[in-house]
């Protein structure tokens, strides 16, 4: 049985209900290459019978296992340059001297996927701020999908993973050859922690951060889920840290919470009370 285009706006209502991410119609292919091994494991032949045992909904773990197939999770290390060198020229300056007296640094990495931008972050601070050597630093990354979490956990990438944004010294001093894969190295590994969360529900207890890297997120998101993401984050923050999201985004049209400043060719946010002209 062939899914019809009634299965297909039903997946895209399981996508929304579950993560509040938007499948447009023109992307109904993905649940074709996403879903079929789903569809195998939970007994149907085709994916318009594993819609119908969906729609029985006597297997209700397969709605969240269908939101978390379907996440986006397109990231590579040091993904759109920019943003690191305003991170290593900018931001982290800054926040080094603010919190120099504490000697603690706390970065949330919120849709982390499979890990590459916490552990460029990491990579990032080892490489340009010796500094923090004996500094109490903690990276969190966060992810609604399960899957993608243990991925980010094990720290072990292919080397097409590797190959894409990875400059060559780094993948020498930051990782070690294991066969045909690449395995983080243990101390940047170690600075790092992988959690599930959904940003549109409740979250686990996660500590004040920061930074907040919220990077090609609200994209997915209906307007209405944006502004509940940002009061999530803005609870999440301390109230002089610095929020970057993805080149295509903004903050100004779903909240009030932050305000924008421009620095290093690249825009990031922090509390609206702490923007000054």
């Amino acid at each position: 049985m062939p899914c019809s285009q009634l299965d297909f706006a039903y997946l895209r209502q399981v996508v929304r209900e579950q993560s509040s991410n938007i499948i447009e119609p023109s992307r109904d292919s993905l649940f074709d290459m996403r879903l079929t091994p789903m569809a195998r494991l939970a007994g149907a032949s085709t994916l318009g019978e594993f819609v119908g045992i969906l729609r029985r909904g006597n297997k209700p773990d397969l709605h969240r296992a269908v939101a978390e197939a379907m996440t986006i999770n397109e990231t590579s290390f040091f993904r759109d340059r920019v943003p690191f060198e305003m991170l290593r020229e900018t931001i982290l300056p800054q926040l080094i001297e603010r919190r120099s007296a504490v000697r603690r640094l706390r970065i949330w990495s919120a849709a982390s996927s499979t890990g590459q931008e916490a552990y460029s972050v990491a990579m990032l601070l080892r490489e340009h701020f010796p500094i923090l050597a004996d500094w109490d630093v903690r990276i969190v990354g966060t992810d609604i999908s399960e899957e993608v979490v243990k991925a980010a956990r094990l720290g072990r990438y292919r080397r097409m993973d590797v190959n894409r944004g990875l400059p060559a010294r780094m993948l020498v001093k930051y990782f070690e050859r294991d066969g045909d894969s690449w395995q983080m190295a243990a101390a940047v590994r170690g600075m790092c922690e992988f959690v599930r969360a959904n940003l549109c529900a409740p979250l686990p207890r996660l500590p004040i951060f920061d930074l907040v890297l919220l990077r090609n997120v609200l994209l997915y998101l209906p307007a209405p889920n944006r502004s509940v993401v940002f009061g999530a984050v803005r609870e999440q923050m301390a109230s002089d840290g610095f929020l970057l999201l993805g080149n295509a985004e903004q903050a100004e049209d779903s909240t009030e919470l932050f305000g924008v400043k421009f620095a290093s060719h690249c825009y990031f946010y922090q509390p609206t009370d702490q923007v000054t002209d």
